[in-house]
């Protein structure tokens, strides 16, 4: 976890945790209010991103021999044809988007459960088997259930941002001080 303490540093920036904050309570409250807009606006900006990283990809190909070049050449052809269609399909890919964030946590959360009860019968004991049958839980709620969870993905994330503004705008001013 990050050290809440404020360094000299921190004091000469305290205006950044402020922007920081007020743009995550603006997003925040965007997506509570206007999460389909929102959510598109996000895939927009995710489909640049991938096709601007695609771009540099192809580009390293050339210039860095630090890693295979195939590798590369692979990540770069697929942010090209993974930025081109979300921009092709904007509104079809804030659909997905949410919903692909709800299959990957159940996923996550099945392995995640299946691992720490392994780990409770390896010695994790009973706090390890709570976790895991927790998790498991979670991650099949999640899998079977992946339309009304996606529906709840902007309102989630919308609270979380939220809290998450109103904790860098108090962390700005007490660093400030």
């Amino acid at each position: 976890m990050a050290d809440l303490t404020a360094s000299g540093s921190q004091s000469s920036i305290w205006w950044v945790f402020l922007l920081e904050g007020i743009a995550s309570i603006i997003f925040g409250f965007l997506l509570i209010t206007q999460p389909a807009s929102t959510l598109v606006a996000l895939a927009i900006f995710l489909g640049f991103y991938w096709l601007f990283v695609g771009v540099l990809e192809l580009a390293r190909v050339f210039v860095d021999r630090s890693v295979p070049w195939y590798w590369s050449l692979l990540i770069g052809v697929l942010g090209i044809i993974a930025g081109l269609i979300v921009l092709r399909h904007p509104i079809f890919s804030a659909v997905v988007l949410p919903a692909a964030i709800v299959v990957w946590l159940g996923v996550l959360g099945v392995v995640i459960g299946i691992a720490a009860i392994i780990g409770a019968f390896t010695g994790g004991g009973v706090g390890s088997f709570i976790f895991g049958l927790v998790n498991l839980v979670i991650g099949a709620i999640l899998l079977f259930n992946p339309l009304p969870a996606a529906l709840a993905v902007p309102l989630v994330f919308g609270i979380l941002l939220l809290i998450q503004g109103v904790i860098l705008i108090i962390y700005a001013f007490k660093v400030r001080e």
